[in-house]
């Protein structure tokens, strides 16, 4: 079983996943880090939310030019 590696600081997002490091680094860039570490991601509004994915897909669209 995979161990989940818990994320408190922003140095930990080299820790995770590759595939969830872009979404903790969104988060950090629109200061809302915090606020996952806190609550989690149930936390975040929808608008909160949709801003993270928005960005990510963004990215991933720009990355596969």
């Amino acid at each position: 079983m995979k161990k989940k590696i818990e994320v408190k600081t922003p140095e930990d997002i080299k820790k995770v996943e590759l595939k969830d490091q872009a979404k903790w680094e969104i988060a950090l860039e629109l200061g809302l880090f915090d606020k996952v570490v806190e609550s989690g991601w149930k936390s975040l509004t929808a608008r909160e939310s949709g801003r993270i994915g928005g960005i990510l897909s963004s990215r991933k669209g720009k990355k596969g030019q």
